[in-house]
Parts: structure tokens; sequence; C-alpha cells
């Protein structure tokens, strides 16, 4: 079953997205069977109404788990692709089949593979499944803008500090934040580098529409590192 956009938004508002996300070489990460579900399992527990996560396998399991909505993606590097992020129409329609409830895509500038531009792929998207809830993830103030008027139903800063051009700061890109919701009319997402409970709770004070927490929160690895370098 498939969440209506009108139900998403309402169990994302003024939350935490909590991001359950393992690739392949992380320590998390299990060939034979998704483990994501649990790290779902505790998010819910702790109040979590909305989850992100990659691959269609961690979108079936997390679902079932949870009955949560899900923000599905699933990340693939394809040769001439600078994104990678459900970069093709490909993962758009996995995700699709998966019943994700809203898909998340790589919307900045960068090359495509396929030689269409960004606004050709969201239209291409909107043209094969018109009542998909699409969430741009985008890395600068002008991506965002461009993907709204494409017709995205919400905005999220994963990739701020991610591409070359984007500003580089060590946490969340508050900045970029404020000026979407200053220009668009969707909901924009915070998401990146929100690495503790305060920051999380100032990006929601500064207008977030909602905050996408991962590797403050799913990834022990990342986690138990911050603490090794803080000691170094």
């Amino acid at each position: 079953m498939r969440f209506s956009k009108e139900e998403v938004l309402k169990a994302m508002k003024h939350s935490i997205i909590v991001s359950c996300q393992a690739l392949p070489g992380e320590p998390l990460y299990v060939e034979e069977k998704s483990i994501m579900y649990l790290m779902a399992r505790a998010a819910k527990q702790a109040g979590a109404t909305c989850i992100r996560t990659n691959s269609v396998r961690d979108v079936i399991a997390i679902k079932e788990e949870t009955k949560l909505p899900v923000i599905g993606l699933i990340k693939k590097q394809y040769e001439g692709y600078e994104s990678y992020i459900t970069p093709t129409l490909k993962e758009v329609t996995e995700l699709v089949e998966a019943e994700a409830d809203v898909i998340a895509l790589d919307c900045t500038m960068r090359r495509r593979g396929d030689g269409t531009t960004i606004n050709e792929y969201i239209a291409k998207i909107k043209e094969l499944y018109p009542d998909l809830v699409l969430m741009a993830d985008i890395s600068t103030y002008e991506e965002g803008v461009n993907a709204w008027k494409c017709g995205v139903d919400l905005v999220s800063t994963t990739m701020s500090g991610y591409t070359p051009y984007s500003l580089k700061v060590e946490g969340p890109d508050f900045e970029l934040v404020k000026k979407l919701i200053e220009a668009v009319d969707i909901p924009v997402i915070a998401e990146g580098r929100v690495h503790t409970p305060e920051l999380a709770k100032a990006m929601l004070e500064t207008g977030a529409y909602a905050v996408v927490v991962g590797g403050a929160i799913t990834r022990p690895f990342e986690i138990a590192t911050r603490f090794m370098s803080a000691i170094k």
C-alpha cells in the first residue's frame, strides 16, 4: 500500500525523518538480507513517523516492518552520470513497483549520461507517473528553485556541500534552507550533517518542514569515528 501525498506530508511535518541506509562495504550491509528494517524499527519506537532508505529491498522490508511512509531512492553510479541518487527511469520504475511513498532523486544540474537535462528527466517521470510524490535532492538555491518550477513536491538540501560548486560548511546549511523557504511554496526538508539533536531542533526552528537525520542515528561506524577523532 502506498500512502497518499497528503498522508505523507502530514506524517513528516515538523518531524525527524530517520534515514536508514547501508551500502555495500559498510559494516551494517549484509549481502544475504536487509537488516535496515531493524534500524527503522528502533526509529519508529523512538517516535519517527517517516523513514528514508536506499534500495528496493530496504523499501520493501521497512514498509513491511514499520507501516510508515517511506522515502525511497536507489544509489547507482552509471558511466557518464555524475549524479547517483535515482539517476534514471529504470530506478524510478523499480521504486514505484516497490511502492515507495516518495521517490528522492538527484536534481542537481550535473551532467547526465543519457543526454537529458534534469528538467527533461523530471518531466518524463511526471508524464509516466503523474501521481508520484517526488523529493528533489539539491545542492544550491538555484537547483532548488529550478526543481520547484519543474513541479516536484518537496525540496531537500541533501546534496549541499557534496557537489564541487556548492558551499562547504562543517554543519548543516542553514542559509540554504532559509533562502529556499522564502522562495518556494512547497515543503523544504533540511538534510546534511545534522549531527546532534540541537542542530535538528535549530533547523526546525529555522522553518524547515522536516529534518532528515541519518549518520548521527543509523551509521555506527560514522558515530564511532567522530568519537575517536574527537579524542585524538
